[in-house]
């Protein structure tokens, strides 16, 4: 299906956004450029879209970077057979019609000159000024002849660290692709694929961090009908069923309306039409789509204390739909993002989605950055100390992306950490003990934060404290912990492989493995090797004293006295699981299930399993056994006193536990417990299952049948 369906039918009438006419700008730009001074008709309608946001804006410095343009690539035409400069104007209207200031806009009209033309950087600068010349450079491809298969990778890299001194540079590149996903259509369905792939995995998850949601919602559905034709056609199909039908958020923005007069409130309501791949997600999460489910209320207010009175009417005047209402005035998102979400109940009892803002959220909810205009420019009432200026484009997480793509040069590394840090959909906040904060994606662990905080020095990181609470490095942080980092004063001390385990940042495990491939780890036969007068067996690294298990490990069919065998927390296992091991510094030997997790993420990279077995059950006896249990239950009082009385009912002693806060009305219960035999452990998970409100027990390591998305 070609890309341009979604923009030039239904979908194009549905957002009502403005769309250059490509053959009427191509014949104002073969027509010429015009009596001297005077504004070519090409760009006339880009300049009243700038003026309706920019009163005050230049265009003089407009219409000198079109006729530069436009001269630049006159004889060249599109794969469509329009005009060059028609893709350059319809970049340039995307960025106008979000707010964009002149400088972007500038360097938007000349953003393929020196890639494409004789035009040089310094012509640029020389022109423009160092501004605009810095964005085109920002932006422009780096030569597949130079640089061959790693073009792509090492372009978007040099994108990035231009986009880390002026956020204006992917603002550029992100309108660039929405005007060629557009026009995608003339190319061979391979290219498109490849192309609509880049564009999901790397530029939406980048407009989603920048906030410019125009862009990002538009990109969606284009991908979308790319990659999945069948699915778009569907969703197509139901929209337009539904287009002759009564919308039921008509009525309800009706009553919305006439409650907010009577209350003295100014407020826009509108209704919002939803994206395809939006109504693709409700039918997914839903099984079905209603009217009400095609949109949603857009309530647009001049102040944020209106907001919260909007809220309080609609909720007093409404049935509300409690489980949905989100705060996110008061706790914005990492993305600029505000506005109150809620829902109530429309005439037929469906629910009506409700937004509410004020009108510069709204502008920034859909323009992000862009709608920030010039953050590089000096306030005329400066509010950073010694005169530095303040730069509100620069978050957590692409100061993380620069962090780490330093350390990365190989170009296939990049690529798979860049895409695997932007599949993060989420960030968290973290509290530093000595009153920083630090920002990461939503899983992180105590070792992310390690990383994130001390770089390399995080290598002697030898536990932490969340939330004034003694924690391991794999505890799992959430937003609004406080974590104190423990550091050894040993600081010839590294990572243990394990870690590889729980870090998830790529600038965690690039420091890890960069460390670990310097600190090799031993044979694993020779490191298990009875220790000799001359050799004596060096102890283990671990933050925990070394224990005796039940366990013989094997190699190369000869049983092997290990000093140390420890059974991995991860996934806690027992007799008679099936486990495997793996060797790490210091001659020890981790335990897993043979089914955790981690042992194919290990294996995965390069980690060569060691053959593992228990002991004989006549030995095993003498030995207490620990397992890790996640239970998942619906929350009511004296819950936690009821799992664990039936806990010690089984003779089985609670060594931690953990409840998380309700969610939905359930909770989920994380304990770890010691076994006198390994025998109880079925029995023991049957006993706490018959607890009231529980549904499901299951080992750590498993996923729970019921678990959330």
């Amino acid at each position: 299906m070609s890309a341009e369906a979604p923009n030039e039918g239904a979908l194009g009438r549905r957002r009502g956004r403005a769309r250059l006419d490509l053959r009427r700008l191509g014949r104002a730009a073969l027509s010429g450029s015009g009596p001297r001074g005077r504004l070519p008709d090409a760009i006339d309608h880009v300049a009243k879209v700038h003026r309706a946001h920019h009163p005050g804006a230049d265009l003089d410095i407009l219409r000198r970077a079109y006729l530069l343009a436009e001269s630049s690539h006159r004889g060249q035409t599109r794969k469509s057979g329009e005009p060059y400069i028609t893709h350059p104007l319809a970049v340039t209207l995307i960025l106008a019609e979000l707010g964009a200031e002149t400088t972007t806009l500038t360097a938007s009209l000349l953003h393929d000159t020196v890639e494409d033309t004789e035009v040089t950087l310094d012509q640029v600068r020389c022109q423009f000024g160092e501004e605009v010349r810095f964005l085109v450079d920002g932006v422009t491809k780096l030569e597949k002849v130079d640089y061959g298969a790693a073009a792509e990778p090492e372009t978007f890299r040099k994108m990035l660290v231009a986009t880390g001194n002026d956020v204006r540079v992917m603002s550029i590149k992100l309108a660039d692709r929405l005007h060629n996903m557009r026009t995608l259509g003339v190319m061979r369905p391979e290219k498109q694929a490849r192309i609509a792939k880049v564009t999901r995995d790397v530029l939406i998850p980048l407009a989603e961090r920048l906030g410019v949601q125009a862009l990002k919602t538009e990109l969606e559905d284009l991908v979308f009908a790319i990659l999945h034709p069948e699915e778009y056609a569907r969703t197509r199909d139901l929209v337009l069923a539904h287009a002759d039908r009564p919308d039921p958020l008509v009525e309800t923005a009706e009553r919305v309306r006439a409650v907010l007069r009577e209350a003295g409130i100014a407020a826009d309501v509108l209704v919002r039409s939803r994206h395809f791949v939006s109504v693709h997600r409700v039918r997914l999460k839903r099984g079905r789509v209603t009217g009400s489910d095609l949109g949603r209320l857009l309530v647009l207010v001049a102040e944020d204390a209106d907001c919260y009175a909007v809220l309080g009417e609609l909720h007093t005047c409404f049935t509300p739909f409690v489980s949905e209402f989100k705060d996110f005035i008061a706790v914005p998102k990492f993305n600029l993002y505000q506005s109150l979400h809620t829902a109530v109940a429309g005439p037929s009892g469906e629910a009506a989605q409700v937004l509410i803002r004020t009108h510069q959220m709204h502008r920034v909810a859909e323009a992000g950055v862009v709608a920030l205009g010039n953050p590089y420019a000096t306030p005329e009432t400066p509010d950073a100390a010694d005169g530095e200026r303040v730069d509100p484009t620069r978050p957590g997480w692409l100061s993380r992306l620069l962090e780490w793509q330093r350390a990365t040069p190989d170009p296939d590394t990049f690529w798979t950490s860049l895409r695997d840090e932007l599949a993060q959909d989420r960030e968290v906040t973290v509290f530093r003990a000595d009153g920083g904060t630090i920002g990461l994606p939503a899983g992180s662990s105590c070792v992310d934060a390690a990383y994130a905080q001390y770089g390399d020095g995080a290598h002697s990181c030898i536990g932490a404290r969340v939330n004034g609470r003694l924690a391991t490095l794999s505890t799992v942080l959430r937003d609004g912990d406080t974590l104190q980092l423990l550091m050894s004063r040993d600081t010839a001390s590294g990572p243990s492989p394990d870690w590889l385990e729980h870090a998830r940042t790529p600038a965690a495990r690039i420091a890890i493995e960069r460390w670990l491939a310097t600190h090799p780890v031993p044979d694993p036969v020779a490191a298990l090797a009875p220790p000799t007068p001359d050799r004596p067996c060096p102890p283990p690294r671990s933050t925990a004293p070394a224990a005796r298990w039940p366990v013989v490990v094997t190699a190369d069919g000869t049983d092997l006295a290990a000093t140390s065998v420890r059974l991995a927390g991860c996934c806690t296992p027992v007799p008679p699981d099936e486990v495997t091991g793996f060797a790490v510094r210091g001659g020890a030997v981790t335990v897993h299930r043979a089914h955790c997790p981690a042992v194919g993420r290990m294996v995965t990279s390069g980690r060569h399993p060691v053959e593992v077995r228990w002991s004989s059950p006549e030995s095993a006896g003498a030995f207490d056994y620990r397992v890790t249990l996640l239970a998942e239950s619906f929350s009511r009082p004296h819950l936690l006193a009821d799992l664990t009385e039936a806990i010690a009912g089984e003779g089985a002693a609670v060594i931690s536990a953990a409840v998380e806060p309700p969610h939905e009305q359930r909770v989920r219960h994380t304990y770890t417990l010691q076994l006198a035999d390994a025998a109880q452990l079925p029995e023991l998970i049957r006993a706490m299952r018959r607890v009231p409100g529980v549904y499901d027990v299951e080992r750590a390591g498993r996923a729970f049948a019921g678990a959330r998305l």
